[in-house]
């Protein structure tokens, strides 16, 4: 099967987070970047796909693509910001899977881990993060995962551990 993970940068931070990174980093300052990049998934990732987004654009994203499932990373340890409420997780968007009724273990739409220490580049994801994406997504030896975004290559460590 042929699945992907996408991990943009939230919308409104492309070009404050990512711009001496990337030479296109501020596209994804734009609804209609995300959104395009949705589409994308659905039509080169019909397996399967999961794509990490900020909860507070769940509204627009999930206005025009119901049938996404909302799955959530529950940081642990995060960044304390000068909020009164502080933003302490993050939002998967899943599509699709291997489907296996009588999987075990099974996989819970939650995860509740610390965020990744020390990787020198913002977004960076855990390790078991990273598995958690491929849990979900049913990922098997043989499979394709397409990691759009890798950034710290966090998701191809997560590749080789699982099939080691």
């Amino acid at each position: 099967m042929k699945f992907a993970y996408a991990d943009p940068p939230y919308y409104k931070h492309g070009k404050r987070l990512y711009n001496d990174l990337h030479e296109d980093a501020a596209i994804w300052d734009k609804q209609k970047s995300h959104l395009d990049l949705i589409e994308k998934l659905y039509k080169d990732y019909p397996d399967g796909f999961a794509i990490s987004c900020n909860p507070t654009d769940l509204s627009w994203i999930l206005a025009k693509y119901p049938d996404l499932r909302i799955c959530i990373w529950a940081k642990t340890f995060h960044q304390i910001l000068a909020v009164t409420v502080q933003y302490a997780w993050e939002a998967v968007l899943l599509h699709g899977g291997r489907k296996v009724r009588t999987r075990k273990p099974m996989v819970r739409d939650w995860l509740s881990c610390r965020i990744a220490m020390r990787k020198n580049f913002p977004g960076a994801k855990p390790l078991q993060f990273n598995l958690w994406i491929l849990d979900l997504l049913n990922y098997q030896e043989g499979d394709q995962l397409d990691d759009l975004f890798p950034g710290s290559n966090g998701m191809a460590e997560a590749l080789v551990q699982r099939n080691v």
